[in-house]
């Protein structure tokens, strides 16, 4: 939990390069990304499999996604060629859990 006087506080204003949670909702904020990282977190998966379990994300728009999961250092093309979750996408993987908790007690009080 972040506190509001620890390292970790993030000032209003303050650029995402300053704060890692600002560059971290940055980059998790755009759409598929946590989708990506939420299909992958059971295991490897090739792209066209990763496609259709995407639904309606196109061709292109997984590609690009793809593309910044890997920069960010968070997914990786295994030697087989399949998607698959480096250490810290497993632990992103890991804290999605908490938030699939917390949906799950939200969708039910909006019932």
């Amino acid at each position: 939990m972040r506190s509001a006087s620890g390292p970790e506080f993030i000032r209003r204003g303050e650029a995402p390069a300053n704060a890692p949670m600002l560059a971290a909702m940055e980059l998790l904020g755009q759409r598929w990304v946590l989708r990506v990282v939420w299909e992958l977190e059971p295991g490897p998966l090739g792209f066209l499999e990763l496609r259709r379990r995407m639904g309606n994300c196109s061709s292109s728009m997984l590609s690009e996604r793809l593309q910044q999961l890997t920069a960010a250092g968070l997914v990786i093309k295994n030697d087989a060629g399949a998607w698959e979750l480096t250490p810290a996408g497993v632990a992103l993987g890991r804290a999605l859990s908490d938030v699939w908790d917390w949906s799950e007690s939200w969708k039910s009080q909006q019932s």
